[in-house]
């Protein structure tokens, strides 16, 4: 993504979407599969930890986004593509304002 362009929330949210199935390699489930605020992880889509990093590497890699070192934070943060994009257009929002 350049520099100085935001996206809209619906359009972080597919992006999301896309890099789960891309980076993850699953192969049956469509962008348009995953539900927005369903959990990620356990009964939702059922990722797991090693999936978890490779998702934060792409995110990070995607929309220049730095996550906490906190676990419980990051818990919240991938609870869901709604959450996540939350924390994407959130972490944008506070880049922009330190910039000026």
């Amino acid at each position: 993504m350049e520099k100085g362009s935001r996206m809209d929330r619906k359009a972080v949210e597919d992006r999301i979407k896309e890099l789960i199935v891309e980076r993850l390699e699953l192969e049956d489930v469509a962008p348009a599969d995953i539900v927005t605020d369903a959990p990620l992880f356990g009964e939702g889509l059922g990722l797991d930890s090693i999936d978890a990093l490779e998702l934060g590497m792409a995110v990070k890699k995607e929309f220049g986004v730095a996550f906490s070192k906190d676990p419980a934070e990051n818990k919240r943060v991938f609870h869901s593509v709604a959450s996540l994009a939350e924390f994407v257009e959130a972490s944008q929002a506070a880049c922009e304002k330190e910039a000026k």
